[in-house]
């Protein structure tokens, strides 16, 4: 089995929910997955954005959402996680706006991508508090098993 990551709330190259952005009540997707190899110890998720801050001249990846020690019996993570509860064991980073909640589409310019990428790993990681993406990829390093994708696009629709 391959591993594999969706949601019911948009498909891979659509668009995201206005509802789950900043124009919206900026609540995080509900996320399913399946296929999470033998020897998985836990999960990662990262959601970011590679098109800051203009797509048509990005400067930088914006982290909205950092997911780690997802315990490898949880099958998905429910619409917005914040409120509802996210899995047992479940840690949070620290994303781009310096916090450890999930942060929604919310582009200055342009149609962005929204990269979701789910990691199965070999080991459960340290307790690192609430690391960034750098430190988190650091500690990932040797240790990812499986990985797998989902990508939504924003456009702002008000002015």
């Amino acid at each position: 089995m391959t591993l594999t990551l969706t949601s019911p709330a948009f498909v891979t190259g659509s668009e995201i929910p206005s509802h789950l952005t900043c124009e919206g009540s900026d609540t995080s997707p509900p996320l399913a997955w399946s296929g999470a190899p033998a020897g998985t110890r836990s999960l990662v998720l990262i959601v970011d954005d590679p098109d800051a801050p203009d797509p048509a001249a990005p400067k930088m990846t914006w982290v909205h959402w950092l997911l780690y020690n997802i315990p490898p019996s949880a099958t998905a993570i429910v619409e917005d996680a914040a409120r509802k509860g996210l899995p047992p064991g479940t840690r949070a980073g620290t994303n781009d706006w310096q916090r450890t909640a999930y942060g929604g589409p919310c582009p200055p310019v342009g149609r962005h991508r929204y990269y979701h990428k789910l990691y199965a790993l070999n080991v459960e990681l340290p307790e690192m508090g609430a690391p960034d993406k750098a430190a988190l990829e650091r500690a990932m390093r040797g240790h990812v098993i499986a990985e797998a994708e989902l990508v939504g696009t924003y456009q702002k629709h008000k002015p």
